[in-house]
């Protein structure tokens, strides 16, 4: 059984600091060490393209660019469609989950969460760990 490669470069994007560094904290007590920050989905986008990166972990609400619009951008990119990408919202609204969904989303993630919540999402993606 594969495990998950924890050595694997992980971009969070958040507009909020804070938020950023709870995701941080969290992706560390589950054993990720390589992880990268970016304020909002332009930002997050050029990151993307100077490294490789194994797992998205992004806000929906940012401006200028929204996670969403991130993820769609992504999941256009032929090089970059299937990194696993999980959005993180306060917002549990059916037509949002829908449209990530759609726009192709891996997982989703509604704030407040843990670190066993995102556990649990992550493995949904990545596989158990």
């Amino acid at each position: 059984m594969s495990t998950v490669n924890k050595n694997m470069n992980v971009l969070i994007v958040d507009d909020y600091k804070t938020m950023l560094r709870i995701i941080g904290n969290l992706l560390n007590q589950l054993g990720f060490k390589n992880i990268d920050e970016a304020m909002d989905g332009g930002e997050a986008y050029n990151k993307l393209k100077d490294k490789e990166y194994g797992l998205i972990i992004s806000d929906w609400n940012m401006e200028p660019v929204s996670g969403y619009d991130f993820l769609v951008k992504v999941r256009a990119d032929e090089k970059f469609k299937n990194i696993p990408f999980v959005l993180v919202t306060a917002e549990s609204k059916t037509e949002n989950v829908i449209a990530a969904k759609k726009a192709g989303v891996s997982n989703y993630i509604v704030k407040p969460f843990n670190a066993q919540t995102l556990k649990m999402k992550l493995s949904a993606v990545l596989g158990p760990f």
